[in-house]
Parts: structure tokens; sequence; C-alpha cells
């Protein structure tokens, strides 16, 4: 990372990382954790116009996203140079209305991601901690969003979402956590945690939501036919539990699409607009 260094109202000034013709603002805040106990970063992407004086009034939306590091800053992801490009892909649904403007906040994973991301211990891997970082999320990350930024608060304006374990801990969390996120994108998600467990898991919740949480699943044909077959697993779980398909849920088997940053970027724009429509 950038060297940075701390500013009023915890934002922290970095070197600048907009992309070439972009539109909204990013801002950076090092978070501490009571919970966790541990410090951790914050990306918060501002959509294009917030803090013009005529929009001085509005609210808006707010996307939670894990693994933060790899989403909109190609020096901090985990394939340096690779990110989902979240910036560029929101500003362009964005100013071509095909998603109301919102805020999206990268969540950086920490050293204990696999901890942090997992909701059972698994006997060779360990883990187990989902649920903490849950309580971390609720309890201390929504609220220091909301008291900095204009964004509501209710679970129609309340995303979560992630790849790979952060889709695990993502429908977990979603599922655990259904009065507060309305919204949930789970991409390529780790189904095969702890013998596919979650697949219990989405059983045993369900029939305590009354209102299901928008789900866009997808999966790369190229992932591996293990991941594959788990993803169409969870699919045809959560249409057995009253997801309908093309209303709360929407499932892709994305042509072509592998288990990394450049591919999870090629379905941002499409991810959006399903979760966020314009009005």
């Amino acid at each position: 990372m950038a060297r940075t260094q701390k500013i009023k109202n915890n934002i922290i000034a970095a070197q600048p990382i907009r992309a070439e013709g972009a539109v909204g603002d990013l801002r950076l805040h090092e978070f501490r954790s009571r919970i966790f106990r541990n410090t951790r970063y914050l990306r918060v992407w501002l959509p294009p116009g917030y803090d013009d004086a005529q929009n001085a009034s509005r609210t808006y939306p707010v996307f939670y996203l894990n693994d933060g590091q790899n989403l909109f800053d190609p020096r901090t992801s985990f394939i340096p140079g690779r990110t989902w490009q979240v910036q560029e892909h929101a500003d362009a649904a964005i100013l071509a209305a095909e998603v109301e403007p919102l805020l999206i906040v990268g969540i950086y994973n920490t050293p204990a991601r696999l901890s942090e991301y997992t909701h059972e211990r698994d006997g060779k891997m360990g883990g187990g901690n989902a649920a903490q970082y849950g309580l971390t999320l609720t309890e201390e990350i929504l609220p220091f969003i909301a008291e900095r930024y204009r964004v509501r608060t209710d679970r129609d304006s309340t995303g979560l979402g992630g790849s790979s374990l952060g889709g695990l801990v993502t429908l977990y969390l979603g599922l655990r956590h259904a009065p507060i996120f309305g919204k949930l994108a789970v991409l390529s998600p780790s189904v095969w945690w702890n013998h596919k467990s979650i697949l219990r898991y989405v059983n045993e919740l369900s029939p305590e939501i009354w209102d299901r949480p928008r789900v866009w699943l997808d999966v790369g044909d190229k992932e591996g036919r293990r991941t594959l077959d788990d993803a169409e697993a969870l699919n045809r779980r959560l249409k057995a539990n009253r997801w309908v398909p093309g209303e709360t849920l929407h499932f892709e088997r994305v042509h072509g699409g592998t288990h990394d940053e450049a591919s999870w970027a090629t379905r941002v724009r499409a991810m959006l607009t399903f979760l966020f429509p314009a009005g």
C-alpha cells in the first residue's frame, strides 16, 4: 500500500488511484475493531455527484464488499494489477442510468481471512469465526459508515457481497442477519467448506426469514467441475427454499469464467444492475 497519512475524521490521504475518466470518488479509512482488536482498511467509493451542493440532502443505498483490497486498487490486489474494477463499472452503470447511485464499501481482509470468512470450524483447516466477523460488520462497520456518510440503513438499501470464501461468508451472514441485508452478491462461493455445510445452513435458516433477500449467484464454467457443481447445488437449494429465479434470485454460469479478480470484474456491472436497479 502507498504511504499514507492520517487526516481529519479517520480518512487517510493516499496517492490517487482514480481510473482514467472516473467520475466517482474514493476514500480510505483506517478502522479499529473492538471485537477483534485488530485494524483493517475500509475503501469507500462515492457515486458521481455525491458532494454536489444540489445533492446535500440526498441519501444513498450502500453495498459492502469483502476482500476490499481487490476491488479498486491494483497496488493492493491479491494479484498485483488485477482488480474487480468496481470504480469503473459502477461509474458506467450509474451514468447509463442502469444502477441507482449508491456507496460501495470495500472491507479489507486481514491475515485471519480464512477464520473470519468461514462459518464453521473444519477439522483440518480450522476457521469458524464468521459469526464474530458478522458482529464486527453489523455492530461496528455499518455504524461507522452511517456516522460519516449519507447512507440509508433500511434492509432494502443495504447489500453485502464477495467471492470465493468471501461469497461463502456473504451468504452465511446474509441469512444470519437477514433483517439487515436485503441484497447479496455471491460470486464463485466456496460451497465446499466443511463438507458443504452451508447447504444445510440454508435449509435451517430459510424458514426463519420472512422476506427473502435478493441474491446474485454465479460461477465460471472454467472454475473446475467441483466449484461448478457446488454452485449449481446451492442454486437448487435456494430455489427449493422459495427463492424465485428472476425476482429474488439470479443464477448464472459465466461462459469462460475463471476463479480470479479479472473474471469477477466482468460480472460487476450486471450484478449491480440486478441488485441495485435504477428506479
